[in-house]
This record gives C-alpha cells, structure tokens and sequence, in this order.
C-alpha cells in the first residue's frame, strides 16, 4: 500500500482516523496502541512475511537501549552490538545478494543469492539505530516502554521512506501530545500538496524519463537523452519531497511535527547548498552519526578528505546495493571536495545565474549516474547529450512528448521554486496594510487550492494503475 493509491486514501486512512479518534484523548497509550497496530497493518500490506523482521529490530533496539543507558555496565559493549546486529541485518537483506553476484563472477563456485528486499529497511535501521546512539551519548532518554520504541520506529507515516526521524524529536509526543484541529488541518492540506507532486507532477515526468531510459543507441537523439535527464530530475524530486510532504502531513494530524526535509533544493548555487536542501534528515544521520565521530573538519586536511570519501561512498551504497550507486556517491564526495579546497572560491564570486545553472547541471549529471542501469547506459547518454550519439539531435518521439507533457514540463520548474513562502509573506504584508482580500486569500487560498489539487489527484489516480514512490527500493 502506498499514500498514492485509492486503497489508502478511502479505506486506510478513514478507517484509522475513525478509530483513532473515537479514543479520547486522555486513552493516550490506546492511541498509541491503534496507531501501532494499524502501522503494522500497513507495512503488512507490502508483504505480510516481513512484519516478523521489522519486529525483531524494534524488540533488539528496544533491549540494546535499556543496556546502553548512562549508568550500566558493559554500555559501551551493548551499543557495539546494536550497531552490528543493525548493520548485520541490512548487509544481509540489503547487500548479500549483490556480494554474493560479484563474488560469483570472480569465484564461480560461489553460489548466486536472489534475497527480498524489505521495503523501508535502509529507513527504519537508521532510525532505530540513531535511537541506541542517542542513548548512549545522554541525548535521549532509555525508553522504558516498548509500546513507545515500536511506534517510533513503526510510525507508518515515515516508515518507508523517511524522513529519518530522531527520537529526541518526538519522544515527548509519543507520551504527551495533544492533537488539534488546526494541526489536522494544515496537516492534511500538507498531504494533499504532497500527493499532487506525486500524482500530478513525479509521475507525468516519470513517464518521459522511462521513455528516454528505454531507448537503445540508435534511437536515442540529443534531445530525447536532454528531455529523459531533466524528466528524471523534475520526476525523482517531486516523487521524494511529496512523499515527505504526506508523512509530515500525516504525522501532523496525529500530532507529530517531523522536521523539513527538503527545502527547494533545486534553488541552489553550489553543490555544498545543494545538500543542505536535499535529503536533509539522511544527510544530518551521516554528519551526526558518521562524519563528526571520524574526525569532522578538526583534523588535518588529509584525514578530511578520507572522511568525506567515506561518508559518500557509504551515502552512495545506502541508496542501493549497485556499483551504479557507489559512483554516485563518489561523484558527490569529488564536488564536495572541489568546492572545499579547490574552486569555491572563484564559483562564489561569479553571477548568481551562471552558479544557480552549474549547479543544476551537475546534479542532473549524478541523476543520470543514479538512474542509468549501468555504465554503459551512462556513456550512452553522455554521447547523445554532446551530440555525437548514433541517434542524432532530435526525433519525432521529442515533438510526442512536448506536446503530451507540455503543461507538466511548465507546472514543474515553478513547482521547485519557493513560491509558497514568498507569496505567504506578500499576503501577510497586505493584510497588515488593511486588504481583506489579501486576508481572505491568507486563510481560505490554501486549503481550497489543496482541496482542488487532491480532487485532480484522486481522479488521476482512478485511471492509473499501481504507482510506487521511487525511494521504496531503498
């Protein structure tokens, strides 16, 4: 089940806010004991033979918690294994297979495994995992409930695909919070926002990455190679960052205030900005988790660049167990290192325009390296896109495609731009100088504006068929 589908949206979700809320509010362990059931439900929904692995991690988490707590023996001993049963069932699920394929093609007699990969298990390891660490250093408290450690990690609206919560962030609202109506409310106009990226937006422009993607040599032109990378750019951030967007809104109509984890990436002048807007909640879990205890930026400049080669590397296999992944990873750590020590600061001192379009280039090209099958596929496209591929500039499939798409490739780049914000401020400013249109647009715009959206989604949804969000593989 999936946030974009009819089944969670008229059956799912009024069926756990019916429950949910017929509890009263001070029943707050009831609460918390529909929410975790009816998370379990939903994770069961991807495959009910892997709810006992997901169990397994909470009760392991849970017992490496109460061990590593400030005050007990052998602490340190306790986060050592949590830390390697946590990895252990990630390289397993996530990494044998891959190791045991390249280790075939160098030893044959080493046997080929095929394993299931556990939708969300990059996701909820990470946050389970955080949870032990955060113990051990004092930043949170051992949980004594095991109700409260399988809702953290359980949560539905985050379970699958982020954000990556800490669980500083909402143990006080697992005991304590108070839902409201104009958290519900903004939380399900949120939602409602998100599911327009995915339906309206991530899947039109998957539809013209998948159309590039899928072409052989001769037929790919310049133009179809062009319209694919910045299909699959447009495609992977609105089908991430709407995901975000509906946990956020989720999490808010039962009173969890997740943090942000995009803030318009595709506004960035540098690399280094980039990230700071991108996948924020992953991209502090290595900071905080890997990269500060390694060193950070106090130690020499050679122990700096191995750290952030590390980091990267690891931040590159996260998202996939493929080589593909890995050089993506490296990629990044090789812009990173460059804008550090190399041409920051000549980049800073040139045009905002000519920085905001490097910029943009740059992360179309590691899209490609994170999208391409492999690395004769990105070779593929990087003739086609200098124009020396064998398909030529352009096809007929190019002319298909803008004029199928046209008003989706309009709607999506100032889709990625801080609208919202600006024009909140602008609105905000009238009122306070007396117009009550500017106040009536303040309070009615946007929940009529995500209402029409969410109508335009839900009868797009009636003719699709099965639509997963992207960061499910991961």
């Amino acid at each position: 089940m999936v946030f974009s589908s009819l089944s969670f949206l008229f059956l799912f979700l009024p069926a756990l806010l019916a429950v949910y809320y017929l509890v009263p509010q001070r029943h707050r362990e009831v609460r918390n004991a529909v929410l975790l059931l009816f998370s379990l439900g939903f994770y069961g929904c991807g495959g009910w033979r892997l709810l006992p692995l997901i169990l397994v991690s909470v009760s392991m988490n849970y017992v490496f918690g109460r061990l590593a707590a400030p005050g007990r023996k052998r602490r340190k001993a306790a986060l050592i294994g949590a830390v390697a049963c946590n990895l252990g069932l990630l390289f397993v699920f996530k990494y044998l297979g891959f190791a045991t394929v390249n280790l075939h093609a160098l030893i044959p007699a080493v046997p080929e495994l095929t394993i299931l990969l556990p939708i969300g298990i990059s996701f909820y390891t990470f946050q389970a995992m955080s949870y032990v660490i955060d113990v051990y250093r004092g930043d949170a408290a051992a949980e004594k409930s095991f109700l409260h450690v399988a809702l953290y990690v359980v949560l539905f609206p985050q379970l699958v695909a982020g954000p990556i919560v800490r669980y500083s962030t909402v143990a006080e609202e697992i005991s304590r919070r108070r839902e409201s109506m104009d958290d519900a409310s903004e939380g399900l106009q949120r939602f409602l926002f998100g599911l327009a990226k995915k339906v309206l937006l991530a899947n039109q422009m998957g539809l013209i990455a998948d159309a590039a993607f899928s072409q052989t040599a001769g037929r790919l032109s310049a133009g179809l190679a062009w319209l694919g990378v910045i299909g699959y750019t447009l495609q992977i951030y609105f089908d991430f960052s709407g995901y975000s967007d509906m946990a956020i809104g989720l999490g808010r109509v039962f009173g969890f205030h997740f943090l942000e984890n995009f803030r318009y990436p595709y506004i960035a002048r540098s690399v280094t900005e980039f990230w700071r807007r991108w996948h924020i909640s992953l991209s502090t879990w290595f900071r905080d988790y890997l990269y500060i205890p390694l060193g950070g930026n106090r130690v020499s400049r050679g122990k700096q660049i191995r750290n952030l080669l590390i980091v990267w590397a690891l931040t590159g296999f996260w998202h996939g167990a493929a080589w593909n992944f890995l050089f993506w990873g490296l990629y990044y750590a090789l812009l990173l290192l460059g804008e550090r020590y190399c041409w920051g600061r000549g980049w800073e001192r040139m045009p905002r325009a000519l920085r905001h379009g490097g910029t943009l280039l740059l992360v179309m090209l590691g899209w490609l390296l994170f999208r391409a099958s492999g690395t004769e596929q990105i070779m593929l496209f990087l003739r086609a896109m200098a124009g020396a591929g064998e398909g030529g500039l352009w096809t007929n499939q190019v002319s298909y495609l803008l004029r199928e798409f046209w008003p989706e490739l309009l709607a999506a780049p100032i889709a990625c731009l801080p609208l919202a914000p600006w024009l909140r401020s602008r609105l905000t400013a009238a009122e306070k100088g007396g117009s009550a249109f500017a106040g009536a647009l303040l309070r009615w715009g946007a929940p009529g504006l995500a209402l029409i959206l969410g109508g335009l989604s839900a009868m797009k949804l009636v003719e699709a068929g099965f639509n997963p969000f992207i960061y499910f593989q991961f």
